[in-house]
C-alpha cells in the first residue's frame, strides 16, 4: 500500500511539472486549426512560433478559413512572401490576456497596426474574437472568426 501512495505522488508530481505546448502544437491540438497550421508550415514560420515569444496569436480558424475563396486561398499558400505578410499581421508581440485587451490601434509583427474595438464584443480589424485565453508556454491564442488582412 505505501508503495502505492508513494508512486501516485510521483505520477502526480510528474503531471504538475509537464509545461504547456506552444503556440504551434496548442493550434494543432485543438483540432480547428488545420487550415492556419498548413499556412505557417508553408510559410516557414513554424520555427519562430515555437520560438520563446511571448506571442498573441489571433488564430482564424478552418471556417474562417473557408470564407476565402479556394483559388485566392490557393495562390496564398503559394505565395510565401504575400502568405508571410498576411500571417504575421495576426501575431502581436508579447501576452495580452482578453483581460488586458484595449480598444486602439495594435502594432503587428508584420509591422503595420490592427484596430481592436470592444463594443458589442472584441473585434480585430472586422473579425470577431470568438473565443479567448488559449494559453501555451509561449504566449496565447484568441480565436477569430474572420481572417484579418493587412491594410
Amino acid at each position: 500500500m505505501k508503495k502505492l501512495i508513494i508512486s501516485s505522488l510521483v505520477a502526480f508530481a510528474s503531471l504538475g511539472s509537464a509545461q504547456a505546448a506552444d503556440i504551434v502544437d496548442t493550434a494543432v491540438a485543438a483540432g480547428s486549426f488545420k487550415t492556419l497550421v498548413t499556412a505557417v508550415q508553408a510559410a516557414g514560420l513554424v520555427d519562430t512560433l515555437k520560438g520563446p515569444g511571448p506571442f498573441t496569436v489571433f488564430a482564424p480558424t478552418d471556417e474562417a478559413f473557408a470564407k476565402i475563396p479556394k483559388a485566392t486561398l490557393d495562390a496564398l499558400l503559394k505565395d510565401k512572401a504575400a502568405l508571410t505578410k498576411v500571417l504575421t499581421y495576426h501575431v502581436v508581440p508579447g501576452k495580452v490576456m482578453a483581460k488586458d485587451v484595449k480598444a486602439g490601434p495594435v502594432k503587428t509583427v508584420q509591422g503595420s497596426s490592427m484596430t481592436v474595438s470592444t463594443t458589442g464584443g472584441v473585434k480585430v480589424d472586422a473579425a470577431n474574437v470568438v473565443k479567448t485565453d488559449i494559453a501555451a508556454d509561449n504566449g496565447v491564442i484568441h480565436v477569430i472568426d474572420t481572417v484579418i488582412m493587412p491594410k
